[in-house]
């Protein structure tokens, strides 16, 4: 079974310059124990994606289908969705998260306001001591305050947060940013070894290099849109979308080429899509993108690029 369905998933904030349209027609499945990666300049929808997802996307409306081990839970009661699945079976990383920590309160302060915001009622002190294990911290970080902690450890405590309620799937979005190689190779292998306990998770991040060692599958997203999806390696060996290949024609290799980039800018937000939002940019568009898009299969997911009617 399923774990994790989403099907036509759409996203738009107001704004006193109309309606920002972030997420358009987004599809995915995943099973249980299976991780997917999204990337995409910033601004393309990643974040709102994310939220959208653990339905806390504030000044904004998402419409579509998602649906977790077969229920669908976009229209679902907010008190049943946050007493039974918000934290418990799906939690969320957020962007910018080592600022998420109140400096005024211990970080054992921190986590037990979190048992008791969801009514916990077992042992705390062995459910904190397990989350704290699980990120590789010693149990005398409880007793620290956030200023007290490097970046690192304060990403780890986040983390921790977010597995607190043992939930089976964590939406990670940008976990390395703003900390140095080492410490981003820490936090990239903490979530390798915790897909390895069976965790699932989405990962939205920039790095390209990291999703391809952690993720099953892999969403390109670009003007609020997934441009190609597919398995890690489908995608890597064999990019379909212009946009993919320009991507990963910018990574650096240990062979010396000379990374290329995409010229120009993402397109406006705030103009609902009639054609391919990737047109002005790409250097193989023909006459037929200027129509919407298409969604055409491939071996584990799809494309949405006339090239391949």
């Amino acid at each position: 079974m399923d774990f994790l369905t989403v099907k036509g998933l759409s996203a738009k904030y107001n704004s006193t310059n109309g309606p920002v349209y972030a997420v358009d027609d987004v599809d995915f499945t995943l099973k249980e124990g299976q991780s997917i990666g999204i990337a995409g300049e910033s601004a393309c929808g990643k974040s709102t994606l994310g939220l959208s997802i653990i339905r806390m996307l504030s000044g904004g409306t998402a419409t579509g289908e998602i649906s977790i081990e077969g229920e669908s839970i976009l229209d679902m009661d907010e008190s049943k969705f946050d007493d039974e699945y918000r934290w418990k079976k799906i939690s969320m990383v957020f962007q910018g998260a080592m600022n998420s920590l109140d400096p005024v309160f211990t970080i054992q302060e921190q986590f037990e306001e979190i048992l008791k915001q969801h009514n916990f009622s077992g042992d705390s002190k062995k459910v904190i001591a397990d989350a704290m294990d699980s990120v590789s911290l010693d149990a005398i970080v409880l007793k620290k305050y956030p200023h007290e902690l490097s970046g690192g450890m304060k990403q780890r405590v986040i983390i921790a947060m977010a597995l607190l309620l043992k939930p089976k799937f964590v939406i990670a979005d940008e976990p390395t940013t703003a900390l140095d190689v080492l410490i981003q190779a820490q936090i990239i292998n903490l979530l390798k070894k915790l897909k390895k306990d069976g965790m699932s998770f989405m990962l939205i991040t920039h790095d390209l290099a990291v999703l391809s060692e952690i993720s099953d599958v892999v969403g390109i997203m670009y003007g609020g849109e997934i441009v190609e999806l597919g398995s890690s390696e489908e995608v890597y060996k064999n990019p379909k979308h212009p946009y993919t290949q320009g991507l990963l024609e910018s990574i650096p290799t240990l062979k010396g080429n000379t990374p290329k980039y995409i010229k120009g800018i993402p397109p406006s937000l705030l103009e609902e899509p009639t054609q391919c939002r990737f047109i002005d940019r790409c250097p193989q568009a023909i006459e037929k993108c200027k129509q919407l898009p298409p969604k055409f299969k491939t071996e584990t997911g799809y494309v949405r690029c006339w090239l391949y009617e």
